[in-house]
């Protein structure tokens, strides 16, 4: 019996290279993210090519009636979720704590830690009853290590990071995986939401710096979901090879060889 995966915020970045990686290794996918475009293009996409079911919702991670709506009727037709990928998340704006704008702080609050949990509130119980399940929260190398002007965008990731070690306890008596991965830089859509669509700006962030790919996180995520049953990858940083954490890193042209 195929295996089904849920992803939030499949529609670019690191949820739809795991929804590409997971489809094309036949498991059942449900993506989900705010632009019904593109999940409607992603599910054409992974129905032709790879042969399984895809079941998009369309719906804002940060309302939780939407939230409880749209899995309340996907549990309608799908009574099994055996992989969760808390995937959905962003940064907005780089300001100093005494310059922030009050409306990016509420949007990475509410996006990558309220919408984490009212997706995770929502599916766990499954998987309760079901005495078996995987969670897989994508955080950050900001929620290890804190960096100038990253102030509320590092607290988020660090919410991330504590509430996955509080769900691994809560959950242990139900044989339920959680992992965290934490993703060191990388070039996807993230730093272009970052500084509101400025696209130039967004690509001297990754000038000099061979970054890593979504597909390399998406790799990652299914190596954890994929190993044996008694085995539980707990944490995991993934940084490309110029950045050592958060903090420091160097250019290509500067590394010894």
């Amino acid at each position: 019996m195929k295996k089904t995966i849920l992803i939030t915020g499949a529609t670019s970045g690191f949820g739809k290279a795991i929804a590409i990686k997971f489809a094309q290794n036949d498991y059942n996918i449900i993506i989900t993210g705010r632009r019904k475009d593109r999940l409607d293009a992603l599910t054409r996409e992974l129905e032709e090519s790879c042969n399984v079911i895809v079941t998009p919702l369309q719906f804002d991670v940060r309302d939780n009636d939407q939230v409880i709506q749209a899995i309340g009727e996907l549990k309608k037709s799908v009574p099994q979720i055996d992989i969760l990928v808390n995937n959905t998340g962003l940064a907005s704006g780089m300001s100093s704590i005494e310059e922030g704008d009050i409306t990016d702080w509420d949007k990475m609050i509410d996006t990558n830690v309220k919408g984490l949990l009212y997706v995770t509130r929502a599916i766990a119980p499954m998987m309760k009853h079901r005495g078996s399940g995987h969670i897989i929260n994508i955080g950050s190398t900001a929620g290890k290590t804190v960096y100038k002007n990253g102030n509320v965008y590092c607290a988020t990731k660090f919410a991330v990071d504590a509430l996955t070690q509080a769900m691994r306890i809560d959950l242990l008596p139900y044989s339920i995986k959680v992992t965290a991965i934490n993703p060191g830089m990388a070039e996807t859509e993230f730093s272009v939401v970052r500084f509101n669509g400025d696209e130039e700006r967004a690509k001297k962030v990754y000038e000099g710096i061979n970054p890593l790919r979504a597909e390399d996180i998406a790799d990652v995520a299914y190596y954890c979901a994929t190993l044996p049953a008694h085995v539980c990858i707990n944490d995991i940083t993934v940084t490309c090879l110029t950045q050592a954490n958060s903090y420091y890193s160097i250019k290509e042209a500067d590394r010894q060889k």
